[in-house]
């Protein structure tokens, strides 16, 4: 086989993967606290024909080599935790990371999972949970007979009941943050999962420590570029056609070859 044939075939895989994570991206541009993929490529083994820097003689050396390579391959993607836009809602409820930190959220299996996505809601139990039903951990539970909730940049939780005008004291929401977020892993629904990689979660007050603080009534939308990501779509698109384009050559080199001889 001819080897332009394999290396533009590692190409189009690659790229075909860039563009999966592009439309992951494109699709999420309006999920809150979405934080964009990005595909890391590096080049394959290279087949050495003539060593750079290999004896002429007893005096001269070969300035370079002849070195070809097999291809690329795509060795990882990352979560890019840039800060995405603050949106304003109104909304007590809704909570802004405004720097490092994640949410801490209990899963069904009592195992915590972390997010950006502050959109909580109550259930029926007073409980603060996400969009999935699932408590945010520390548990804030509201009382029966609350009449607004406050959430201080610290996380530190108060609600006026009826009856009171002495603000009620619900508890204080922590914030996790890691040496490594990249290394954290996406399982869908807003939420990651620690890992290895990550480092295991450090639990601080928001402001304290380097984690950041919380902004009540906003949100924190996706951190996608969609020009960016649009430029970017371009650029793949016409890289895989180049791909394309030499398996088509090297088809048709193989063809001339065939009929000549």
């Amino acid at each position: 086989m001819h080897s332009a044939l394999w290396i533009s075939k590692t190409g189009m895989a690659a790229q075909d993967t860039k563009m999966t994570a592009i439309s992951n991206n494109l699709a999420n541009v309006n999920t809150v606290g979405f934080k964009r993929d990005r595909v890391v490529f590096e080049d394959l083994f290279y087949s050495i024909q003539r060593q750079p820097g290999a004896q002429v003689d007893q005096v001269n050396q070969l300035p370079t080599g002849v070195q070809l390579g097999s291809g690329v391959r795509v060795v990882g993607t990352q979560k890019v935790f840039t800060q995405g836009s603050a949106q304003n809602t109104g909304q007590e409820l809704d909570l802004a990371v405004m720097g490092q930190g994640f949410f801490q959220i209990e899963n069904s299996d009592g195992q915590i999972m972390y997010t950006r996505n502050g959109q909580f809601h109550v259930n029926s139990e007073g409980l603060m949970v996400n969009s999935q039903g699932l408590p945010l951990e520390p548990q804030v539970q509201l009382p029966d007979n609350a009449l607004s909730l406050s959430v201080g940049v610290d996380g530190t939780v108060t609600a006026t009941t009826a009856g009171s005008t002495v603000p009620q004291n619900l508890g204080q929401i922590s914030l996790a943050k890691f040496i490594n977020p990249a290394g954290l892993e996406a399982v869908g629904g807003n939420l990651f999962k620690e890992t290895e990689a990550s480092g295991q979660a450090e639990e601080l007050i928001p402001g304290e420590d380097g984690a950041g603080s919380i902004k009540q009534g906003a949100l924190e939308g996706s951190n996608v570029q969609v020009v960016e990501e649009m430029v970017d779509m371009i650029t793949t698109q016409r890289a895989y056609e180049m791909n394309a384009k030499v398996v088509s050559a090297a088809d048709d080199m193989l063809k001339f070859v065939a009929q000549a001889i």
